[in-house]
C-alpha cells in the first residue's frame, strides 16, 4: 500500500464554550485507505470530519489535505473530495436525475459519471422519482451516488448506512471496499457499527468523548483480539502458585485462574502440571473478545456504542 498521507491532522481540537467536543485529534489517513473512524454517537466522529473538510473551524489545530493545508487550499482540496455528512442534502420536488444534475453541473462533470454513480447505488430504475417520494433509504443512496459523482480521490462518509436494510448495508459495504482498487480512492468512514467496520476498514481510529484513544491497521487491533484461557480447578489458590513456580503467569479472576496468550502446548503442560500435582482441572475455556470488547477495554468504559 502506498503510504502518503492523504489526511493528517494535527491537534485538532473544536471546543463550545468550556467542553471539548474534539480534543487534539491526530488522525491519519494514508493513500488507498478505508480508513474506519469508529465511536459512540456524539463522541465527536461528525465534528472531527466536518474540520477536515473546512465545514467547522478548529478551535485549534491543523488539517493537511494531499499535502496541503486545508486553510489555504480549501477550494482545490474539495475539487478532489466528495462526502457525505450526517445525512444527504437534497430538493424534495425534483427526481432523483435532477438532483444529479444540480450536482453535475457545479460539479462541471460528464454525463457519464451520473449514470455510473447512479448505477453503482441501484437508483437507476428510481432516477424519475420524485426524491420526497424516496424512502430514507434511498435518500441515503441518493447522497452516496451525490458524493461519488465526480469519482475523487478522497470520499468521506459520515455513518452512510444509515437507513438501509441489511441487504442495503451489505451492498453498500462491498461498494466501498471496491472504491480503492476500482477507483484508486481513499475512504474515510465513520460509524458507531463495529461490525461494518470490521468488515470493511484496513484503517481504524476509535474517539471517545473527543480523544483518540486508538490508531492503526485493523491487523493490529485484531491483535488485541488474542483468546485467554480460563482454568477452574479444585483449588486454584494453590494451583497459582505451582504454576508461578513452574513459570506461568495466571491472575485470578472469580473462580478462573486467567491466562494471556497461551499456545496449545502450553495449555497442554499446564494442565500436566496440575494433573501431576493431584490437583484437580475442573474446566479449561477458549475466551476470544469481539471487537466491541476490545473497544470497552481500550476506552475503560462500560459503555454500548449504541
Amino acid at each position: 500500500m502506498n503510504m502518503n498521507q492523504i489526511i493528517s491532522t494535527h491537534n485538532l481540537s473544536k471546543r463550545y464554550g468550556d467542553t471539548y467536543r474534539v480534543k487534539s485529534v491526530n488522525l491519519t489517513v494514508n493513500e488507498g485507505d478505508i480508513y474506519g473512524f469508529l465511536g459512540p454517537n456524539g463522541a465527536g466522529k461528525s465534528t472531527t470530519l466536518k474540520m477536515i473538510l473546512g465545514l467547522a473551524r478548529p478551535t485549534d489545530g491543523k488539517v493537511t489535505v494531499f499535502g496541503k493545508d486545508l486553510g489555504a487550499n480549501r477550494r482545490l482540496i474539495l475539487n478532489q473530495t466528495g462526502s457525505l455528512i450526517e445525512s444527504p442534502s437534497y430538493y424534495g420536488h425534483l427526481t432523483g436525475l435532477e438532483n444529479m444534475r444540480v450536482i453535475q453541473r457545479l460539479r462541471d462533470v460528464p454525463d457519464k459519471n451520473v449514470t455510473e454513480a447512479l448505477k453503482i447505488v441501484r437508483l437507476e430504475k428510481q432516477k424519475d422519482k420524485k426524491v420526497g417520494q424516496y424512502s430514507l433509504g434511498m435518500k441515503q443512496r441518493l447522497g452516496i451516488a451525490m458524493a461519488l459523482l465526480s469519482f475523487p480521490k478522497l470520499l468521506v462518509l459520515d455513518e452512510p448506512t444509515n437507513g438501509l436494510d441489511p441487504a442495503g448495508i451489505g451492498e453498500i459495504r462491498e461498494l466501498i471496499k471496491s472504491l480503492p482498487q476500482r477507483y484508486e480512492m481513499t475512504v474515510l468512514i465513520s460509524s458507531h457499527l463495529l461490525s461494518e467496520i470490521e468488515q470493511m476498514a484496513t484503517s481504524v481510529g476509535i474517539i471517545n468523548d473527543g480523544i483518540m484513544m486508538f490508531q492503526g491497521s485493523m491487523e493490529v487491533l485484531k491483535n488485541k483480539n488474542r483468546p485467554t484461557i480460563m482454568v477452574k480447578t479444585q483449588n486454584n489458590k494453590l494451583a497459582q502458585e505451582l504454576l508461578f513456580q513452574k513459570g506461568f503467569s495466571p491472575t485470578q479472576h472469580g473462580d478462573f485462574l486467567v491466562f494471556e496468550s497461551l499456545t496449545d502446548g502450553q495449555v497442554a503442560q499446564a494442565n500436566r502440571n496440575l494433573v501431576s500435582a493431584n490437583i484437580d482441572v475442573l474446566r479449561i475455556e477458549e475466551h476470544k473478545k469481539n471487537l466491541e470488547s476490545i473497544f470497552l477495554d481500550i476506552t475503560g468504559k462500560e459503555r454500548n456504542l449504541l
